[in-house]
């Protein structure tokens, strides 16, 4: 798509390996409005500020013409209430206090960092599972089990229902990528496995609410100040968002790895450097590169010169704004120890991603795991090949050659 805009570029897949230079480009005009009238953000200073814009409204049911995937007008479905990412203040603040309560601090302290001795316990069991090879997908063996597995045991779904579950979650998530398919087509599809999610999330809620055990589930089925669809809602973004992302983001800091070979070797040495490793990743590479539906302006937004309609949906491509040299020093430069690093891996404003502090854990220690216990590690191929979905952005497989692996 050589004749294509610079967003239009980014979108092809041909350029899914490497981005950056297109994004570079694209932060020479910070708004640009597209074809289809909607505008893409690129520059750091602009994406913050519209991501702390009450104007900015991330709830679809604002958009004239929505651009997620969801019903047709007036078709009668058990589409699931937006979950509470996708809401404005203040159902979004109401949900989301009832949510984080029994997720994290400070009504919850240890619930996450509790699980820091099982992450590494699964970790250990996946690693071992590489003996008496000396090749494995990174993604397929270890960055989506990993977090599939600690996600269903925080929640309290049961891991083997993950053959469900993910094939869910999938057609979900690429519903809302245009090169799938037609519109019709992908609405279909996603209102199907919608339903398929809410009947077996509403199961697993209602044994829960009976049986009560110390999962997130359980919490949540109990507290009667959570609504029972915007409970599966919520169910349904912790169970998709809590591993989806983060399988992106170790294949991407594993793949990060082995192109800097002596990053690796001091993470060998130094595991305390996994925590700003990590940070850097975030910036240097997300797996969420962009927001690029559900944020539609309520008012005329007068910004870099430029004025966003009322009416207009808007994309903010963050992973170019976590590279603009106006507000970090040499972006291109790969910097575990950058001191100032206010990233926009995991967005921003009231929307500020839910599941941070867990995902950092695991990343941290998986990362850490394997630079310790890989031997001699290299890559088959490189660039690897890439999932299809440009915003949600990872390798598809990562295969990597070894020549043993070193006791736990």
């Amino acid at each position: 798509m050589e004749d294509g805009t610079v967003f239009e570029q980014i979108l092809d897949y041909s350029n899914r390996a490497d981005p950056y230079p297109l994004f570079a480009e694209l932060r020479k005009t910070p708004v640009e409005r597209q074809q289809d009238g909607s505008y893409v953000v690129s520059t750091y200073r602009e994406i913050v500020a519209l991501l702390h814009d009450p104007r900015v409204s991330s709830d679809p049911r604002d958009t004239p013409e929505p651009t997620m995937v969801g019903p047709a007008p007036g078709e009668e479905t058990p589409e699931l209430p937006p979950a509470f990412i996708r809401l404005n203040p203040p159902d979004h603040d109401r949900l989301r206090s009832v949510a984080m309560r029994h997720f994290g601090p400070p009504d919850a302290p240890g619930r996450i960092t509790g699980m820091a001795p099982r992450m590494s316990e699964i970790i250990t069991g996946l690693i071992d599972g590489f003996a008496g090879r000396t090749q494995a997908d990174i993604v397929n063996d270890f960055a989506y089990p990993l977090p599939v597995t600690v996600i269903c045991e925080l929640l309290g779904v049961p891991r083997e229902d993950d053959r469900h579950f993910h094939q869910w979650s999938r057609t979900i998530i690429e519903a809302n990528d245009q090169t799938t398919g037609p519109l019709d087509e992908r609405r279909r599809r996603r209102v199907a496995a919608t339903a398929e999610l809410s009947r077996y999330l509403q199961g697993l809620v209602d044994v829960h609410r009976r049986n009560p055990g110390d999962d997130l589930l359980s919490d949540l089925a109990t507290d009667e100040e959570m609504p029972p669809g915007d409970l599966l809602s919520t169910a349904a973004l912790l169970l998709v968002a809590g591993h989806e992302t983060t399988v992106n983001l170790i294949s991407n800091g594993v793949l990060l790895l082995l192109r800097h070979p002596h990053l690796l070797e001091r993470l060998r040495g130094e595991p305390g450097l996994a925590a700003g490793l990590v940070e850097e990743l975030l910036r240097y590479d997300p797996p969420v590169q962009a927001l690029g539906t559900g944020r539609n302006v309520l008012a005329d937004i007068d910004i870099a010169g430029t004025t966003i309609p009322k009416g207009a949906v808007v994309t903010l491509v963050l992973a170019a704004g976590s590279r603009d040299p106006d507000r970090f020093d040499d972006p291109d430069h790969f910097d575990p120890e950058r001191t100032d690093n206010q990233h926009l891996g995991f967005g921003g404003g009231i929307h500020y991603c839910f599941g941070a502090p867990l995902a950092r854990l695991e990343t941290q220690l998986a990362l850490t795991a394997l630079a310790r216990r890989l031997v001699n590690p290299r890559l088959v191929a490189d660039p690897p090949p890439y999932r299809q979905h440009p915003f949600l952005r990872g390798p598809r497989h990562l295969f990597v050659e070894f020549d043993d692996i070193a006791p736990a």
